[in-house]
């Protein structure tokens, strides 16, 4: 198994939430890009400012690594118009992944037109200039029912909407790994989550982000059937190490 074609290495804190200067956070997304690059993962996940600079960066590097960012990050909560605004300018930058977050708390409040709405401007968005498209329901917000839910209403808008050929470019992913949870209970996929995912979302592809910190746990989770894995111990995991971050 080439583990580490399912690894999206993972970084999106701000320069607040690291606490650290702007400069700072900069060269950290850099050094995560460079090890993206050298150790040939799939994916670099960053934060829309850091899109053009991996861009360069793999240009340079003629490597074959692909660019993702996170769209409405990490609430999930600004309008639609605003959703597609970001949308356009990380497309603009070079992104090849949008990571949109779901307004998953217009679901749980029954404002179901409205996420119906961003999921299908959002998907067709994407499609439209030929990106991967991932909408992250945010699991631990979320009881059973409501990841059954919420996975089967994302599968119907893009079955109802968009060609048989567009599924495998639609995944449904976990977390954003900034929800916080009472009692340290887990914020991101989860054995029991992904399988809810899976079972409910199919044929559109899951994506496993936050809470897999070694290579037995990333396994698993490809066993199960996930295509992607997100997380900011990409090395560590592929390398059979037990990851330290909390991602």
């Amino acid at each position: 198994m080439d583990i580490k074609q399912y690894l999206d290495s993972t970084y999106l804190k701000t320069a607040e939430q690291a606490g650290i200067s702007e400069s700072e956070n900069a060269a950290v997304a850099e050094k995560f890009i460079k090890e993206a690059i050298d150790e040939h993962f799939k994916l670099i996940m960053i934060r829309p400012e850091f899109v053009s600079v991996a861009k360069e960066m793999i240009g340079s590097a003629k490597s074959k690594l692909t660019i993702g960012t996170v769209i409405d990050f990490p609430e999930g909560s600004s309008s639609i118009h605003k959703k597609l605004e970001e949308a356009q300018k990380a497309i603009a930058d070079g992104a090849d992944d949008l990571d949109f977050v779901c307004n998953y708390k217009a679901f749980i409040n029954g404002d179901i037109s409205t996420v119906k709405e961003e999921i299908l401007l959002g998907t067709k968005l994407g499609l439209e200039h030929h990106k991967i498209v991932k909408w992250i329901i945010e699991v631990a917000a979320l009881n059973a029912l409501q990841i059954v839910q919420l996975s089967t209403l994302i599968k119907n808008m893009v079955m109802s909407n968009f060609k048989e050929e567009a599924y495998v470019n639609v995944f449904v992913k976990s977390s954003t790994g900034f929800y916080k949870t009472k009692n340290n209970l887990p914020n991101g996929a989860t054995p029991e989550t992904v399988v809810l995912m899976l079972e409910n979302a199919s044929p559109l592809s899951i994506k496993a982000a936050g809470g897999v910190r070694t290579y037995e746990e990333a396994a698993e989770m490809i066993r199960l059937g996930v295509r992607r894995i997100g997380t900011s111990s990409a090395k560590a995991i592929a390398s059979g190490a037990v990851a330290s971050g909390g991602y």
